[in-house]
């Protein structure tokens, strides 16, 4: 009986959204009706000209439905000639009552240590853990790799999302995610197949012609 053929695996190249009016005064969650700043678009379009010079250029481009995600996707996914595809596991972390508020005040809670330190253990007031949105985003993610084995695909989220997938990836405790930095419109690149995850490379802004699967 001949040996089952193991699936090439995928290569997901995770773009956080551009930059928007709020990026770093604000926690916006998923607040619907916040936009890409111009700079955001800037952001956008440079990355969208990087991921169309790869050698191998993905097949497919998703995004978390939330617009300033849609708005960063557009570009990538026009410049490869493909369609956004909305992917609600891209979303980002659904941070309940502390939607909207300013990160100053935050920082000010004595809760806010926990956030940075034991993420794990923490739950958003009348929202999502940070455990619950790791997994969602794994599921998301292996999900779309199964779908193509072989390719290369894009996938549109947000800074703490990316974060998390990172750190599963590469086996590091949800407890440190946060000593990671994924900025703005930046690209990490994760390899995922039936034998094993591993990551390319984490908060790429850079030309990214070097990367490649050895």
């Amino acid at each position: 009986m001949p040996a089952r053929r193991i699936p090439a695996p995928a290569l997901a190249l995770l773009v956080r959204h551009g930059r928007t009016p709020t990026t770093g005064s604000v926690l916006p969650g998923r607040a619907p009706g916040l936009h890409l700043s111009e700079e955001g678009k800037t952001q956008a379009d440079r990355a969208a000209e990087r991921i169309a010079s790869l050698g191998k250029p993905p097949v497919a481009v998703y995004a978390s439905p939330l617009e300033r995600a849609m708005e960063t996707a557009k570009p990538i996914a026009s410049r490869l000639g493909l369609r956004v595809r909305v992917e609600r596991g891209l979303l980002e972390c659904d941070f309940g009552t502390w939607t909207g508020a300013k990160l100053g005040t935050l920082r000010k809670r004595r809760e806010w240590r926990t956030v940075q330190a034991f993420p794990s253990s923490f739950r958003f007031p009348d929202g999502e853990s940070f455990a619950e949105m790791q997994a969602r985003m794994l599921s998301a993610l292996d999900r779309l790799a199964d779908r193509h084995r072989g390719e290369t695909f894009v996938a549109v989220s947000h800074a703490d999302p990316i974060k998390a997938a990172v750190a599963a990836t590469a086996g590091v405790p949800l407890d440190l995610f946060q000593r990671l930095a994924v900025s703005p419109c930046s690209v990490t690149a994760l390899v995922r197949g039936e034998t094993g995850s591993y990551v390319l490379c984490v908060n790429a802004t850079a030309s990214l012609s070097e990367l490649a699967v050895s």
